[in-house]
């Protein structure tokens, strides 16, 4: 990595450390506590921790870290949508589980063309010898088919199950278009593509544009309520880190070394 990158790489850590806890954590705190201690105590998660290990992609930042925090946000939204829709309480633990499940494998065919399509079908391969019934693999598969962003979603008719989990699935993915894409996403995906500074310099605008356009694309109730305030945070240290560009990279002590 640069200098450049490198020395924005810590200060978008302290923007973020600086953002005030997203209301989320605070108003689902117990949600999101029942849904992590699934995800670390539930054999079944736990296997699928290992099994799905090879298919992430932790050097373009879509790996364990990033699948583990979808899982979890996911769960706990499932169980904050459940209460909403009335849901019985032996659905909702099932669908807690198959979110940890999308959330696992919804990146597993991250860097493929229509990701989310042929991500449903690994997922359903990786799946075989699980021992989960057709119609849970059925809705793991339809939520991970219809995660990706600026897509016309499929439409789901008289499944309300499915409507929660993919919804669930898609806004705890989109949670992460917050502070963590420019705290972390950003920069180790500019190192797996190895861009230079005036790649970065040139890109970086679309980048909060498209960020920007994820906050009216929340499709649950819960994502519709505390997805902006993420979505608002990451433009927040996005427009404060494009600044630091400009200024870094006409800086002579940052320029780039030519080979």
């Amino acid at each position: 990595m640069n200098k450049v990158l490198t020395e924005l790489r810590k200060e978008a850590k302290a923007l973020a450390a600086a953002q005030p806890v997203p209301a989320f954590y605070r108003d689902l705190e117990s949600k999101i506590a029942f849904a992590r201690e699934m995800f670390f105590d539930h054999p079944l998660v736990i296997r699928l921790q290992e099994d799905v290990l090879p298919f992430l992609y932790d050097e373009y930042a879509h790996g364990i870290y990033h699948s583990k925090k979808v899982a979890i946000e996911a769960g706990a939204i499932v169980l904050n949508e459940g209460e909403i829709e009335d849901i019985s309480s032996e659905d909702m633990r099932e669908l807690v589980l198959l979110a940890q499940f999308c959330g696992l494998l919804h990146d597993c065919c991250r860097l493929e063309d229509n990701h989310a399509q042929r991500g449903a079908e690994t997922s359903l391969v990786i799946l075989n010898n699980y021992p989960l019934s057709e119609r849970s693999k059925e809705l793991i598969t339809g939520a991970i088919a219809r995660h990706e962003a600026f897509k016309e979603e499929a439409p789901i008719e008289n499944d309300p199950l499915l409507k929660i989990l993919s919804g669930a699935l898609y806004d705890a993915d989109k949670f992460r278009w917050g502070p963590d894409n420019f705290s972390t996403t950003l920069w180790e995906i500019c190192d797996y593509e190895d861009w230079s500074t005036g790649e970065i310099v040139e890109k970086f605008p679309k980048g909060i544009e498209i960020v920007k356009s994820i906050e009216s694309t929340f499709r649950t109730e819960t994502g519709r309520k505390y997805g902006p305030e993420m979505i608002r945070q990451g433009i927040e240290i996005g427009s404060q880190l494009y600044k630091r560009l400009l200024e870094l990279s006409n800086d002579p002590a940052y320029k780039e070394e030519t080979p």
